[in-house]
């Protein structure tokens, strides 16, 4: 009651109320941008790591074509392999392109080790070229996935984490999931041996 009486507490109270308020208003925006640009940054590096699968899927029909010209070369992991990279064309979802992907890596490594039983393949041009870049591409598909991987980290500790995660809920952000190598055997990158 007594504050009640005292001149120019509603005032302090007013402004007290409005600092509160503006203090509130300018967490919410700048937590809100945060999430925004690491939703972003996820989606650029998911961009990349796209850009990447297609190109090493640009490369395996080359592979195969050079490996064709070679009879005795295995033609049920000639199949696999390709339909393994036909198949991975036709998802958007994550976790199932993670899947194929490592799939996909799995028959690469088994066509190069099949591929080492061939000295005079091993000695074609050709194959050795395709061979190199698509060395160059595993590569790239490594630096992309930890780019992805850290993107994906920062987006969902800001979405976990307090007082941020009260504004990811207010606005539905979701956690997202990391592309992920299943097996150790898929942890490999191809063993490719370019030198003839």
């Amino acid at each position: 009651m007594i504050f009640a009486l005292t001149p120019g507490f509603g005032i302090a109270a007013l402004a007290l109320t409005v600092v509160i308020l503006i203090a509130l208003f300018l967490f919410v925006a700048v937590s809100f941008n945060r999430l925004v640009r690491y939703t972003n940054l996820v989606d650029e590096a998911f961009s990349g790591i796209d850009v990447q699968l297609k190109r090493r899927h640009e490369l395996i029909p080359n592979l195969v074509e050079c490996v064709k010209e070679y009879a005795a070369f295995e033609r049920s992991l000639l199949e696999d392999v390709v339909a393994a990279r036909s198949s991975n064309a036709t998802t958007n979802d994550l976790a199932e392109l993670n899947a194929k992907e490592n799939g996909l890596t799995a028959n690469l490594v088994k066509f190069f080790i099949v591929a080492e039983a061939y000295p005079e393949l091993k000695a074609d041009t050709s194959f050795s070229q395709l061979s190199s870049q698509l060395v160059e591409v595993e590569d790239a598909i490594q630096y992309s996935r930890r780019y992805f991987n850290g993107a994906v980290r920062n987006l969902n500790i800001s979405i976990e984490s307090f007082p941020s995660n009260l504004v990811a809920n207010l606005f539905n952000f979701t956690t997202k999931e990391f592309f992920e190598v299943n097996s150790v055997t898929e942890r490999d990158t191809p063993i490719i041996n370019a030198q003839a």
